[in-house]
C-alpha cells in the first residue's frame, strides 16, 4: 500500500507531492497531487517503482491536506444510523414527540430512500480545506460547532454522467475528511420555508481537515472501512464515532455517479460520502476551545492515517 501527501520542508514555502515510504521517508515528487491525479493510470505504476527509494524523514516535515481540491461535493444523511440519532436529537430539543417514536419513523423513511430515492448531495468550498493537523477555529457566529468524520473520495479520470457501474473506475484514491458543522446555522429560523443554509453551516475557514494520505483506491475496499473519531476534551478522553462503511444509504460508486450527473468531476476533485453516527449534536457534547479530534480510518489491510486537529476559541 502506498500513501501520497502533500508536504513543505521548514522555511520553504515550496509545497510538493511526495510518496511516504514504508520506513515513514518522504520522496520529493517535485510535482502536486493534482498534476499526478490528472494522469493516474500513468502515474500509479511509477510511483509503485519509487516506492523503495530514500527520502525526507517524515518526522522533518511539514503536512498538509494531501489536494487542493477544485470542488467539493458533500453528501447528508448519507448513514442511516446518523441520520435517526440527529432527528431524534433535533426533536428533543424541542420536546414535541417521544422519542422512540421518533427514531422509528425516520428508520423507515431512511430504508424507503435506500431502496427507491438517491444520494442527497450539495456543494462544499475548497476555501473550507485545511490540514490534517491545523488547528480549526471556532466561528463566532455558532454555538454549536460539530464533528463529522468521513470517507472522502478523490476524483482520478474525469467523470460526466457516467453510471454507477462504471463511476468507481473514476476514483483515484481515498483519504479523510471531517466535514465540520456549525448546527446552529443548518436551518434558517429567519426564514424557515427555505429550508437549510449548507453555505453557512459548513463553510468556515477550517471547516474541512483533510488527510493526510491519499491512498490508492485499489488498495481500499470502500465497503469494509471503520471510521473512528476519538474526542480529547481534556479532562476526559471519548471514542465518539466508531461505525463502519456498511450502515451507508448509498455506496460510493451512487454518490459518484449522483454528482457526475449534474457538473463533471475533474482530477483532484472530493465526494465526501457522509458521516457515520456519533456526532456532538447525538451525543449532547459538541466543540470547545482546547478540544483535540483524532480521526482515522482502516480497514483489512488498510490505513489511511490519522487526523489530529485542535480546536481554538475565535
Amino acid at each position: 500500500m502506498i500513501r501520497l501527501g502533500t508536504f513543505s520542508r521548514p522555511g520553504d514555502d515550496r509545497r510538493f507531492a511526495g510518496l511516504v515510504t514504508e520506513a515513514d521517508e518522504v520522496v520529493d515528487l517535485a510535482t502536486t497531487t493534482v498534476a499526478l491525479l490528472a494522469d493516474w493510470d500513468a502515474a500509479l505504476p511509477a510511483l509503485d517503482a519509487r516506492a523503495d527509494e530514500r527520502g525526507t524523514p517524515l518526522a522533518d516535515l511539514a503536512v498538509h491536506a494531501p489536494v487542493e481540491p477544485g470542488q467539493v461535493l458533500q453528501s447528508g444523511a448519507n448513514y442511516r444510523t446518523h441520520v435517526i440519532d440527529l432527528a431524534a436529537a433535533h426533536h428533543a430539543e424541542r420536546g414535541t414527540r417521544p422519542d422512540a417514536e421518533i427514531r422509528a419513523e425516520v428508520a423507515a423513511l431512511m430504508d424507503r430512500r435506500a431502496a427507491e430515492g438517491t444520494p442527497y448531495l450539495f456543494v462544499g468550498l475548497p476555501s473550507a480545506v485545511t490540514g490534517p493537523t491545523d488547528d480549526v477555529p471556532i466561528p463566532p457566529w455558532t454555538q454549536q460547532f460539530d464533528w463529522e468524520l468521513e470517507l472522502a473520495a478523490v476524483i482520478g479520470r474525469e467523470a460526466f454522467r457516467v453510471g454507477r457501474a462504471d463511476a468507481l473506475d473514476h476514483v483515484a484514491a481515498y483519504t479523510i475528511a471531517n466535514d465540520l458543522t456549525a448546527r446552529d446555522q443548518v436551518f434558517r429560523r429567519d426564514m424557515p420555508e427555505i429550508g437549510t443554509d449548507w453555505f453557512r453551516a459548513k463553510n468556515g475557514p477550517g471547516f474541512t481537515p483533510l488527510g493526510p494520505w491519499l491512498v490508492p483506491a485499489r488498495d481500499v475496499d470502500p465497503a469494509d472501512l471503520r471510521i473512528r473519531l476519538e474526542l480529547d476534551g481534556g479532562d476526559t478522553h471519548e471514542v465518539m464515532q466508531d461505525e463502519t462503511t456498511k450502515d451507508m444509504l448509498f455506496d460510493v460508486a451512487a454518490l459518484v455517479a449522483a454528482a457526475a450527473e449534474i457538473t463533471p468531476l475533474r482530477p483532484g476533485d472530493l465526494v465526501l460520502t457522509g458521516s457515520p453516527a456519533g456526532n456532538g449534536m447525538a451525543r449532547g457534547r459538541l466543540l470547545r476551545d482546547g478540544d483535540v479530534m483524532t480521526g482515522s480510518i482502516t480497514g483489512p489491510g488498510v490505513d489511511l492515517g490519522t487526523q489530529r486537529t485542535r480546536v481554538v476559541a475565535p
